[in-house]
C-alpha cells in the first residue's frame, strides 16, 4: 500500500506504516466510527472537487507526491477526528457523573 513512495525519504511514519500487516491496517480502519468515515469522505471530496457523478463524469490525475500528500491529509484528519470523538465521549462520561453526583 506505501510501496509507492520515494525511498531516500527519511520519513519515521511512513516506515512504521509500512512495517504494519494489511490486517492490522485494515483492523485500524474498521475501528473508526461512521461519523468519522463520512468526514474524512467528505473531506476527500471537497479536495478533489467531486462534481455529481449524475451530471458529470469526472477524471482526476495526480503525480505520487501530491497523492501522497492527500493520502497524509486525509490520515491526520483521521486521527485528529478519533482524538476529538474520545474527548467528547470522555466528557459526555464526566458530565454525566458530575451530574448524577449533584
Amino acid at each position: 500500500m506505501f510501496d509507492h513512495t520515494d525511498p531516500n525519504t527519511q520519513n519515521p511514519l511512513l516506515a512504521y506504516l509500512r512495517q504494519q500487516s494489511p490486517e492490522t491496517l485494515e483492523a485500524i480502519a474498521r475501528s473508526v466510527s461512521p461519523e468519522v468515515r463520512q468526514i474524512i469522505a467528505q473531506n476527500v471530496q471537497n479536495m478533489l472537487g467531486i462534481l455529481p457523478e449524475q451530471h458529470f463524469h469526472v477524471s482526476i490525475s495526480t503525480d505520487r507526491e501530491n497523492l501522497a500528500g492527500m493520502l497524509g491529509s486525509a490520515m491526520m484528519t483521521g486521527y485528529f477526528l478519533s482524538q476529538m470523538e474520545t474527548r467528547m465521549k470522555l466528557d459526555r462520561c464526566l458530565q454525566a457523573t458530575a451530574d448524577h453526583d449533584s
